[in-house]
């Protein structure tokens, strides 16, 4: 049972003084949300998960549980981060400096994982930051996100590879009805392929 039926926040799990907690959303057992982070309204984050100090976070977002969200990663609204998901924040690891010593907050910089609306990142991927995933992207499960993914690109493997295109039902797109266009199997929502990148194709007006 969630301890505080306004906040959503299980007595288990330890929010800092300052953190940013939108309306309706739930923090269930044992995770951990750092200083200075914003969740914005309606997000679930799981159990185990940990969301560094100062993440930014949209609505609506589900983070699974045992997810480590380390800072400075953006969220938009809508993200999905499945189960034990790894955004990491430093380009040059080591516990100690080339003198031995031990390394603290000011012999590093932290680069972040920026993800857009609507993208979804499956189950153990890891996503090796500086990275951006785009808008309704997906990402495989157990993949290494290693370089940008376009918005709506599939990717998978070690490092990840893009497959192909994917709508925002999460569907697998197919070829559409003129050269360059693709469809959702689902919703029936065009695509175009440009020099930029996919992009929804306008609907038409009847008549």
């Amino acid at each position: 049972m969630l301890s505080n039926r306004d906040s959503g926040i299980n007595a288990t799990a330890d929010v800092a003084a300052n953190a940013s907690i939108g309306h309706g959303t739930l923090i269930w057992h044992l995770a951990q949300v750092r200083e200075d982070t914003e969740i914005g309204a309606n997000c679930i984050i799981g159990r185990g998960a940990y969301i560094g100090p100062g993440v930014r976070m949209g609505e609506n977002c589900k983070i699974q549980n045992h997810a480590l969200v380390y800072e400075p990663a953006v969220l938009g609204n809508g993200v999905f981060v499945g189960p034990a998901v790894v955004f990491t924040n430093d380009t040059y690891p080591r516990a100690v400096n080339p003198d031995g010593s031990l390394k603290s907050a000011e012999d590093w910089h932290p680069v972040g994982v920026e993800v857009g609306d609507g993208a979804a990142i499956g189950a153990r991927a890891v996503c090796i930051a500086p990275v951006r995933i785009g808008s309704w992207a997906t990402v495989a499960a157990g993949a290494v996100v290693t370089r940008d993914v376009p918005a709506y690109a599939v990717v998978a493997g070690v490092p990840a590879r893009q497959l192909g295109w994917v709508g925002p039902a999460g569907h697998p797109l197919v070829p559409g009805p003129a050269e360059g266009e693709f469809s959702c199997p689902v919703t029936g929502e065009l695509f175009r392929l440009e020099e930029d990148g996919l992009s929804p194709v306008p609907s038409r007006p009847a008549g």
